[in-house]
């Protein structure tokens, strides 16, 4: 049988792995590659700071993550005709219709103008609906300041409350730019949970477990860890500024040791690296898995496929970097700058630490799971370093 990784190649991958554990720079971490039926695993470090050896079995803190799943439950109702990607929002989220449009994103909120039309699914799904992290630090502009006192502005602190007053809030402020024409990371992909659960008329988590992760065998895998499994949860840190690591302190929804206040389509579902690994091998099989057909092809193709602008992609380079893209829920390579951005590979980061894309032209699924918290969207050093090791492996 054909190998689909050197030996030599695992081993330095192994290497590097455990040499960002041994240095301090990460307390612990899981990490799969997999080709095929082919799947080799990473395990090294502690599930906390002095604790216990991490367990290939950990269960993470997924964060944004989260965002390809929740774009696949969005299509299996757009495969389903119960959701239209172009239709408005507006018949599920009737707060988000008629909306108003801030004339310039700097300006006071009050200096307004109509939307020029209604949101839709597609907008939420490539985050172009009009709220968002907005690159500009120290915060400065009105809207910033209102999204932070709002509840909703991104950050490691996710939103807490039920999912109506998540909505609520974002309907309580005008939109920083027309919907569609701009790009603002993560606000829509909360959103889209949303809207899921109202299209679905269950609540998000309940659709996610029944559609997506009961079928492929994810059973670790949901909003929170229950009481049985809350040994297998990692503690989280950040760094401390002084080249060492501190406990990460109040994640809100994003805790992942108790039921969120609203299970959020940006960010807060928890899984192990096995389960993702089924994930993933779902939507590199075109929407199938074990025979189980989750997914269309017509789907997958259109979620990882290119849906930004030029200017769109260079509004934001500390995302896409001149190499990235977006799709729907989930970043695709568009130009190959190193030995691991080969065009059309699809995934996403986490921002609690965590990292996973596929590459349809060498068959290739890469997972890292950390519990260190990433301080900036460019990749750490164990990211960049897991994928230059994942590349270098392929037999």
């Amino acid at each position: 049988m054909t190998r689909g990784f050197s030996d030599t190649g695992l081993v330095q991958l192994r290497q590097a792995m455990h040499a960002h554990v041994d240095s301090g720079n990460v307390p612990g971490l899981v990490a799969l590659v997999a080709r095929g039926d082919e799947v080799h695993e990473i395990t090294a470090g502690r599930m906390a700071l002095g604790g216990p050896p991490m367990r290939r079995d950990a269960i993470f803190r997924l964060a944004s993550m989260t965002k390809p799943i929740t774009a696949t439950a969005a299509m299996i109702l757009v495969d389903e005709g119960i959701l239209g990607l172009d239709d408005p929002v507006d018949r599920h989220l009737p707060e988000l219709a008629n909306r108003e449009v801030l004339k310039s994103v700097d300006a006071p909120l009050t200096e307004t103008a109509p939307a020029t039309r209604p949101i839709t699914l597609r907008d939420l799904l490539t985050m172009r609906f009009g709220l968002g992290a907005i690159m500009i630090w120290p915060p400065r502009y009105p809207i910033q300041h209102a999204q932070a006192a709002a509840g909703i502005a991104p950050g490691w602190t996710m939103f807490d409350g039920p999912q109506d007053e998540l909505i609520r809030a974002v309907a309580s402020l005008p939109l920083a730019h027309q919907p569609g024409e701009g790009w603002l990371y993560h606000t829509g992909m909360d959103v889209a949970g949303v809207l899921v659960a109202r299209a679905a008329g269950t609540s998000f988590g309940a659709f996610c477990k029944e559609r997506i992760f009961d079928p492929l065998g994810m059973q670790d895998t949901g909003f929170y860890v229950p009481p049985s499994k809350t040994e297998r949860l990692p503690r989280i840190y950040r760094g401390d500024g002084k080249g060492g690591l501190t406990i990460a302190g109040d994640l809100g929804g994003g805790d992942g040791s108790r039921p969120p206040g609203a299970e959020l389509g940006g960010g807060n579902i928890v899984s192990t690296a096995d389960d993702y690994l089924a994930f993933c091998r779902m939507l590199l099989g075109s929407g199938t898995y074990r025979g189980i057909r989750i997914l269309s092809p017509e789907s997958v193709a259109e979620m990882t496929r290119d849906q930004l602008t030029p200017a769109q992609r260079d509004s934001a380079p500390l995302f896409f970097g001149g190499h990235s893209s977006w799709g729907l829920g989930m970043a695709v390579s568009i130009r190959r700058d190193n030995v691991w951005n080969v065009p059309g590979r699809f995934g996403w980061d986490g921002g609690y630490g965590t990292s996973a894309y596929s590459d349809p032209e060498h068959g290739l699924i890469g997972i890292l799971l950390t519990q260190r918290l990433m301080e900036s969207p460019e990749p750490p050093g164990h990211f960049t370093d897991f994928w230059t090791g994942a590349y270098a492996a392929l037999a």
